[in-house]
């Protein structure tokens, strides 16, 4: 059984890190997100999610991030490992069912692991 905890070590949290993915990651859309991903040399995935002020106020900003979130909890142990996965929802992600978002989430993130030859993380002297 594993855990259903979701841990900062499965998390982006730095800017920088956000950025990479961004400037070096794949990217694929839906009618409720924005997925952005990249290898990221680490044997779990990690998951940022990012909701552009123009989409609501702090509350419904939150309530997007949470259900996104959750989604990948659960979900984790289904995912491959080696990506760091960044999401931008669109507002209607709060008004679609849960099952409907898992759904739909589950479809565009990565499948397979990276292959061999993708790059890993690059080292610290060329990140900004």
């Amino acid at each position: 059984m594993t855990s259903q905890a979701f841990p900062k070590t499965f998390r982006l949290l730095r800017r920088s890190e956000f950025r990479r993915v961004y400037d070096e990651g794949q990217r694929r859309s839906t009618s409720l997100c924005t997925v952005f991903f990249r290898s990221n040399g680490l044997p779990h995935s990690r998951l940022g999610v990012t909701v552009p002020a123009r989409v609501g106020n702090a509350v419904l900003r939150n309530r997007l991030k949470r259900r996104v979130r959750e989604v990948f909890r659960l979900n984790r142990a289904n995912l491959p490992g080696g990506w760091d996965i960044l999401l931008n929802p669109r507002e209607t992600v709060a008004k679609v069912p849960f099952a409907a978002l898992q759904r739909e989430l589950l479809r565009v993130f990565p499948r397979l692991p990276p292959q061999a030859g993708e790059p890993a993380l690059p080292s610290p002297q060329g990140a900004s």
